[in-house]
């Protein structure tokens, strides 16, 4: 057994009992929204990692755009990537489960019976990197930090009604509603970052500001440090060797390379160029013609870079990807607009001509689970959650269930616009010669904006089609930097973006499209969705006493929101499709919910020395 595994099983023996014991008093090794956690107090390892996988090597990913901050939780700026891996949060979770925390930073946990607050008690061996130890009044000044600067955690913490120490090494979080089970849960989410650290002052003398954008390297109490960085290029991460939770059960054979280095480029196009000169290791095509066509190259035929789809990362969450037109512009408001708009994407054609037959059409906000809501008319409790809110929800969501327009030929692509042009009729527009325009002359028409130009021929298709029925439609694209301020401030027509779920929907659904973020910026309520019926359904779905609850709950809000055509979605696949240099290796079994590289990879010597990345 190598020296972390034994440490491992050492400390395990060492705190299974008392641990096992305090469960019996209300604390908890683990937490989880609707299901029991699979690891019990006093738990080793998770089942899926190698506790003897070996230290060393490096690991090149890459990043699109560029950073300039590396302060983790400012509303503004693009901050560093792989910040993760400097700063912890209080649980973190298993890869192997939906929605289950265990201890990290925090020990245990305590929930109130009614789910009023809950109470973390911190790992006494919890330490910063310069050996000063995590404290309660870290967690407390990260939360009121955290919610006073960054709306966008401001609205995800809104239930929070105070926080306070409660004993030594222990915080306890209040809460303003009772029976939201997922609010616990989230709470043991929250990034601790080090108050002594950022109230003192930076190598010149000069006092930190948590509130203000920095290139200092920062300082956490995660595995590694930062060691290295060329402004808006590069960063460098080194491994701690004195991490202090690398014998902790949730790390056992996790942060197995010296180093990770984080490239950054521009374009996809150049990036993809730069993995092929082995500037980077890892992959994951996002573009079907590229998967089908552009890999034989040297490094694949010969085996160095090796091609491997896999599905353990879509196996826990569904996706929403589509085009989003911005109804706080009154030319989207109307949904006979929003709905004539998707007659006019033609998914099959694209995906005959374009995409290789490897999509499917989006039809969910949680495409791809059971979350997702059924065929036909809603029954049983779905039905009955559906009645509490039938006045102020679509009439047609209890007769029928949303679907996209078939094309794939002339003839069915001419009925579709016919259609559309029926439905932006009933909007108020009419065809004035070649142009489509409302009541005062005007011609309809939206510009969608990107920060890249991999979507360009399915905008241009989309484009076309409209174009035949009299709008105008036109694409813009920006830098990361400007994309990103444009979208926190709502500013644009239309974008192009997707929405993943988990298999726990709750609070941040109202980040999504409940009426509390609509006008808060940064949110990713991108539609501007400010409806009554889609709140009461949200909140349904926050304080779902069980399972079965929960599902019906979202069942009935996917219903709605597709009904309310706020998004023209696209498609997806339920695997990713990757290459990597082999120069690594993984467990035998990977675990249930994700691929888990690089976190529970390791770096191979001996394929390295054979792919010509032996040096690192």
């Amino acid at each position: 057994m190598k020296p972390l595994a034994l440490a491992a099983g050492l400390l395990a023996a060492l705190v299974a009992t008392p641990l096992m014991a305090q469960e019996a008093e209300g604390w908890r090794h683990a937490i989880s929204i609707d299901m029991e956690p699979r690891y019990e107090a006093g738990f080793t390892m998770f089942d899926y990692v190698n506790p003897d996988a070996p230290k060393g090597g490096t690991v090149r990913l890459s990043a699109l755009g560029a950073f300039d901050t590396f302060n983790p939780i400012l509303p503004q700026g693009q901050a560093g990537s792989g910040l993760g891996l400097v700063y912890e949060t209080l649980m973190t979770d298993s890869l192997d489960e939906t929605s289950v925390s265990y201890g990290l930073l925090a020990e245990a946990l305590r929930v109130a019976e009614d789910f009023s607050a809950v109470t973390f008690r911190l790992n006494p061996r919890a330490r910063w990197a310069d050996g000063e130890p995590v404290t309660a009044e870290d967690v407390l000044w990260s939360f009121e930090t955290v919610t006073e600067i960054s709306p966008i955690y401001g609205e995800y913490y809104a239930s929070v009604d105070g926080a306070e120490i409660t004993g030594e090494g222990e915080i306890t979080f209040h809460f303003s509603e009772t029976g939201n089970r997922e609010l616990p849960f989230i709470m043991g989410q929250l990034l601790v970052l080090p108050k002594h650290w950022w109230e003192g002052t930076n190598a010149r003398g000069e006092p930190r500001d948590i509130g203000a954008s920095t290139l200092e390297m920062p300082m956490g109490s995660g595995p590694y440090g930062m060691s290295s960085f060329d402004a808006g290029r590069t960063i460098t991460y080194t491994r701690d060797p004195d991490y202090w939770g690398a014998a902790e059960p949730v790390n056992v054979g996790t942060a197995n390379f010296d180093e990770y280095r984080i490239e950054y480029f521009r374009d996809t196009t150049v990036m993809f160029e730069a993995f092929k000169a082995d500037q980077f290791d890892w992959w994951t095509e996002n573009i079907a013609r590229r998967w089908a066509t552009s890999y034989d190259f040297p490094a694949v035929t010969d085996g160095r870079v090796v091609l491997e789809e896999f599905e353990n990362g879509f196996n826990r969450s569904g996706v929403m990807w589509g085009f989003v037109p911005n109804q706080r512009l009154e030319k989207f408001q109307d949904p006979n607009v929003r709905a004539a708009l998707n007659y006019a994407l033609d998914f099959e054609e694209l995906n005959r001509t374009l995409f290789y037959e490897q999509y499917q059409r989006i039809d969910s906000y949680f495409f791809g689970t059971e979350l997702a809501a059924g065929d036909g008319p809603p029954e049983g409790l779905e039905l009955a959650i559906l009645e509490e809110v039938r006045d102020l929800v679509p009439a047609s969501v209890f007769t029928e269930r949303f679907t996209n327009p078939v094309g794939g030929s002339e003839d069915s692509l001419r009925e579709n616009l016919r259609e559309a042009l029926r439905l932006f009729g009933e909007a108020g527009y009419t065809l004035d010669g070649n142009r489509l325009v409302d009541a005062n002359g005007t011609q309809f028409g939206f510009e969608i904006l990107s920060y890249d130009n991999v979507i360009e021929p399915l905008v241009l298709h989309w484009a076309n089609n409209l174009g035949a029925i009299g709008a105008n439609v036109t694409f813009r694209v920006v830098d990361t930097a400007q994309y990103t301020n444009l979208v926190r401030s709502f500013d644009y027509d239309v974008i192009y973006t997707r929405w993943a779920q988990s298999l726990s929907p709750g609070n941040e659904q109202r980040y999504f499209w409940g009426s509390s973020s609509a006008e808060e910026q940064g949110s990713q309520n991108y539609a501007g969705i400010a409806d009554p019926g889609v709140d009461a359904l949200i909140d349904r779905i926050v304080r779902a006493p069980d399972r079965e609850t929960l599902v019906a709950a979202t069942h009935a809000l996917d219903r709605v929101l597709l009904a309310m055509h706020n998004v023209v979605p696209s498609y997806t696949i339920t695997y990713a499709r990757t290459a990597r240099w082999d120069r690594f290796d993984h467990p035998e079994t990977l675990p249930e919910f994700a691929i888990g590289f690089p976190d529970i990879w390791w770096w191979d010597q001996e394929k390295a020395a054979a792919t010509g990345g032996s040096n690192r």
